[in-house]
């Protein structure tokens, strides 16, 4: 009888990652997206660097984390291309105007612009650092008061606000959506924020490029995917259950 192999931690995150990437291929499908333009960012909040590695080994490239405290610690052990490595690492969590320098210094984009204030901080660490920091504007779509966020109709007036600021790259638009059972529930959010995202008209030569969505998460991300997501941040989904 032949010895019975138990599946590692790093077995596990392979095959879910491969369970995620299909469904993401298989949403792509059912709209007539191809996958090459949906980025799947791995978030690993609460996991150790170790679970990283084993995502990365497993062909992952992008990375996100919620507080700064762990990407500063993840990035330095495992750097992003803005530190010469070979993944790319996204500040998708709620910031604080004093450590705006950690993210600048650390975070190959950063998810969740969403004060003039911070975009000030932003652009003067990244000034001082001599590079373009790529951000996303971050909206609250839900309407929830416990999450950050523009509201919807505040938005555009905001991009345009941004638009003059050198060291600054808005590239799009990013959102949580209500959390529930049924994903279909969430439909209408995330086309309210494609409508957003499509809606508003850029200037040429602006600091404003509007080509990345990033929306949908563990729960939702194949109807995101199906409404025009380019970015999906998943993290139990891949890295299994978070201990409370």
């Amino acid at each position: 009888m032949a010895d019975v192999v138990e599946e590692t931690d790093a077995d596990a995150i392979a095959r879910r990652l491969q369970v995620v990437q299909e469904r993401i291929d298989a949403a792509c499908r059912r709209v007539r997206r191809s996958p090459v333009d949906v980025t799947l960012i791995g978030v690993s909040k609460t996991f150790p660097i170790e679970a990283v590695y084993a995502a990365r080994d497993a062909g992952l490239t992008h990375f996100g984390e919620n507080r700064v405290q762990d990407l500063v610690e993840k990035a330095r052990e495992l750097p992003g291309r803005i530190r010469g490595g070979g993944v790319e690492w996204s500040m998708i969590g709620h910031l604080q105007r004093n450590k705006a320098r950690d993210v600048v210094e650390n975070a190959d984009h950063f998810h969740a612009l969403d004060s003039l204030r911070l975009a000030k901080e932003l652009e003067k660490g990244s000034r001082r650092s001599g590079r373009i920091m790529p951000c996303l504007v971050q909206v609250n779509i839900s309407g929830e008061a416990s999450k950050y966020g523009l509201q919807p109709q505040e938005t555009h007036a905001f991009l345009d606000r941004l638009a003059s600021l050198e060291h600054i790259r808005v590239e799009g638009l990013m959102a949580m959506a209500t959390h529930v059972d049924d994903p279909e529930a969430v439909r209408p959010e995330f086309r309210r924020m494609r409508e957003l995202f499509d809606g508003y008209q850029h200037q040429t030569g602006s600091g404003i490029e509007m080509k990345k969505l990033s929306i949908g998460m563990s729960n939702d991300f194949e109807v995101a995917v199906e409404e025009g997501a380019t970015h999906v941040r998943i993290g139990s989904a891949i890295f299994g259950a978070r201990e409370a």
